[in-house]
């Protein structure tokens, strides 16, 4: 649906109406014309964007307006619709209100100044929706991107979970005779496997959680009315650092530094989904090197063009091959389909980027790491030089 449609589509069986309504109307207004419920409806088909506003007749051969009202109310809901007949029966009337949502019913024959007067009304109402419906129809996409990318991002930790609740009740031994009440037998191949299991569990649904409040705190501010919300690069980190279920000594590795702090407008859960998925992904990547190292740095510099910013993961790990790096962020491919990666993730994140006037760059050369760049150059807030 266009916000810029102007045009008005009206529909009359006479053609010595319609000549005249495009002969009085068009020296101000963008006019089409069809004699008929079903040449109105291929023309709303095959152009239904440019139109603003429908108008009709009621009493038509065939289907009457009541009709083309209902479909277009059903299937082309921007328009503003209008009905026009001589038979103003208090019954059609009512029946145009009810079915089909007008703004007018216009009575023939139509006088010059009045229907003009109607028209602009029509155009009017029709801009200070559209722009309402725009705005709408952006948060629903918004809304369908982090959904997906929030599933997407749930799915390996809850496979953790299971796995690791799974483990636990695969070493559930029955009670043996003189056990004291509430005594519970669980086997182990390694002393604190189980324990490791349980907390193993606990910071994967808790990380979860996490994931959950930030998408419900962000569908909260996106909602009409709220208050613009901004985020800031190093509270980002500070929240990944925080709230990332790290394993074993992985945190250890994780090294950070904020060269100059910048915030930028709202979206706060889609950027922290982002920078989830990067430090899962080098996080999997370093597992099993030596001297494992991932450094996340956050920076801002003033240019020409304006304020250009960044947030660089940098990683020792193995690095990608040339023809995988190539198709990275363009489609779906993985180096881990046997443990669950489906490719996705790095694609979400360009779709993140662009939505915020950013991109996603990844170098990296085999055996000896990988970096990847989130860098923004819209709607950057530098933090003042020297300020934390």
């Amino acid at each position: 649906m266009r916000t810029d449609a102007r045009a008005i589509l009206f529909v009359d069986d006479e053609a010595l109406s319609r000549k005249w309504f495009e002969r009085c109307f068009s020296d101000e207004f963008e006019i089409a014309s069809a004699a008929s419920v079903d040449e109105a409806l291929a023309l709303l088909a095959a152009r239904g964007d440019d139109f603003a506003v429908l108008i009709t007749d009621y009493r038509m051969p065939g289907q009457d307006g009541m009709k083309l009202l209902a479909r277009a109310r059903r299937d082309y809901r921007h328009l503003v619709r209008m009905l026009v007949t001589a038979y103003a029966e208090k019954d059609v009337a009512m029946a145009a209100i009810n079915q089909g949502h007008v703004l007018r019913i216009l009575e023939k024959p139509l006088e010059d100044a009045l229907t003009r007067e109607a028209l602009r009304e029509a155009l009017a109402l029709f801009r200070s929706t559209a722009v309402e419906r725009a705005l709408n129809e952006s948060r629903a996409a918004g809304l369908r991107e982090t959904l997906g990318f929030l599933a997407h991002e749930l799915n390996t930790p809850l496979t953790t979970v299971r796995g690791s609740v799974g483990a636990v009740i695969e070493r559930l031994r029955p009670a043996q005779p003189g056990d004291l009440p509430g005594t519970v037998r669980f086997e182990e191949g390694q002393p604190g496997e189980v324990l490791s299991a349980l907390q193993r569990a606990e910071r994967r649904a808790l990380y979860c959680q996490s994931l959950v409040s930030t998408f419900v705190q962000s569908a909260r501010d996106a909602h009409p009315g709220a208050q613009p919300q901004t985020v800031s690069a190093s509270g980002l980190i500070g929240a990944l650092l925080d709230e990332y279920p790290f394993d074993d000594t992985e945190r250890q590795w994780v090294h950070t530094r904020v060269q100059r702090d910048f915030r930028l407008p709202g979206r706060r859960d889609l950027l922290y989904l982002v920078l989830c998925t990067l430090a899962k992904n080098a996080l999997q990547a370093l597992r099993g090197r030596l001297a494992p190292e991932l450094c996340i740095e956050a920076g801002c510099e003033d240019g020409p063009l304006g304020p250009h910013a960044w947030i660089r993961f940098t990683d020792n790990g193995p690095g990608i091959a040339p023809e995988v790096l190539s198709r990275l962020t363009r489609e779906p491919v993985t180096t881990r389909a046997a443990s669950g990666g489906n490719g996705m993730g790095l694609m979400f994140c360009q779709r993140v980027m662009q939505a915020a006037g950013g991109t996603v760059r990844v170098a990296s050369t085999e055996g000896q790491g990988t970096r990847v760049e989130l860098g923004f150059e819209r709607n950057v807030m530098p933090a003042a030089p020297g300020s934390a």
